[in-house]
């Protein structure tokens, strides 16, 4: 039996037992869901660096989002608490859609 030992998504062992396979599952701690967050964006991450069409880009960022909805509810807040502070740090500092690249800066 292979041995994952990772956060899944919640359907998945449903899916699973559908298919007709037993499998072994836990309910982590709320430190460890945590950890296994930040662990599940860094594989997510490297997915996305790694995808070469767009289609590919689109699912590994909807799997981003969707971790990105977990950490914020691990920290009390919800994805529209995340997005408002975005908003206000766009207003205040501005985005990313001008492509502007820093490449260096005059020290005083």
């Amino acid at each position: 039996m292979p041995i994952y030992n990772k956060l899944v998504r919640d359907l998945i062992p449903d899916i699973i037992a559908a298919s007709g396979k037993s499998m072994e599952t836990r309910i982590l701690s709320n430190e460890e869901y945590v950890i296994e967050v930040k662990k599940k964006m860094k594989e997510e991450l490297a997915e996305y660096h790694a995808t070469q069409d767009d289609e590919g880009a689109i699912e590994e960022l909807a799997d981003l989002l969707e971790l990105i909805s977990a950490a914020a509810r691990t920290h009390g807040a919800s994805l529209e608490e995340v997005e408002r502070v975005r908003e206000l740090k766009a207003r205040d500092r501005g985005g990313f859609k001008e492509k502007i690249y820093l490449v260096s800066v005059e020290d005083d």
